[in-house]
């Protein structure tokens, strides 16, 4: 701090502030026409972060929270997916390319049900090396494609969005800047990805994780399922409403446990008696939106 001028510091603070929004706004660009196919008045994406235990291993957390992950690839994943094809929805799990070495099987499955496969990274980590970095998109989009049986179009990372263009990605769910799909150029105002934004709020790991990414146990606790239940009840009406989107994400290692399981069948169940509410892959939802709303650059 400037000791003739205290106020100097938090007045280039201020700016700063004021010069990232400027330019986070020029990146972010919004679809404010954006429209759903005939009868549909919301779009819900079910989303599965399918990593087993490498963000486990990758944070070296202790042998309890790696076997959690581990009961995600052999159980948790499972369950859920047959949850979701007796309720006749089709899901979008973003993998890391090594879960195709890991339990294929599991990805193998899903594929053969209808649901998608996108890219999470190739063991749920961005090399800082750019090399590195491009090797590891590489392996993890080809890993992913050769299980699909034709190429995957999305991501949930923060890869370089050049990148992503040069493997074939037109879509990433990396972000909570909206509520409502957009799209995001990157920091030179180029390569345009449409964005598939989540919320925390409709993340299960924060309702049924105790120490999740650092925080503390004391700001944490596991909610009951019929708590959660309400809760996600409630975004949805609040977005049906409206005649909005949501994304909700979930971990076959949290939500794969049984009560769990029933929950979101008791929600999906629920959000099916009101008309016109559409359960799209994320893949579906973005080719929707390329076909009717493509990206329109900002007018200066």
């Amino acid at each position: 701090m400037n000791a003739q001028n205290p106020n100097l510091h938090t007045a280039d603070a201020y700016q700063d502030l004021v010069t990232a929004a400027r330019f986070q706004s020029t990146r972010r660009v919004p679809i404010p026409d954006l429209t759903y196919p005939d009868g549909v008045r919301i779009a819900v994406n079910f989303t599965l972060d399918f990593d087993a235990m490498l963000l486990r291993r990758l944070l070296n957390e202790p042998w309890g929270q790696k076997a959690k992950g581990e009961f995600g690839g052999r159980i948790g994943i499972w369950r859920i997916l047959d949850m979701f094809d007796a309720n006749d929805v089709k899901v979008t799990l973003f993998t890391p390319g090594r879960i195709g070495e890991l339990y294929p099987k599991a990805l193998h499955r899903a594929v053969a049900a209808g649901h998608e496969l996108a890219d999470h990274m190739w063991e749920h980590d961005v090399p800082k090396d750019p090399a590195i970095e491009e090797a590891h998109l590489n392996r993890a989009v080809a890993t992913l494609s050769q299980i699909a049986g034709k190429p995957i179009t999305g991501t949930r990372s923060s890869h370089t969005p050049a990148l992503l263009r040069a493997c074939g990605i037109t879509y990433n769910s990396f972000t909570s800047a909206n509520t409502t799909p957009f799209y995001e150029l990157d920091e030179q105002g180029a390569n345009p990805l449409l964005q598939l934004p989540f919320h925390y709020a409709l993340d299960d790991a924060m309702f049924f994780s105790f120490g999740w990414l650092a925080t503390p146990n004391a700001a944490q606790r596991i909610l009951d399922v019929d708590e959660v239940f309400e809760i996600w009840w409630a975004s949805f009406l609040q977005q049906y409403k409206k005649g909005g989107y949501l994304n909700f994400l979930l971990h076959p290692f949290v939500s794969g446990h049984a009560m769990r399981v029933d929950m979101l069948e008791r929600l999906i169940q629920r959000m099916k008696t009101l008309p016109g509410v559409w359960f799209p892959t994320c893949g579906a939802i973005a080719d929707h939106i390329f076909a009717n709303h493509p990206f329109k650059p900002v007018q200066e």
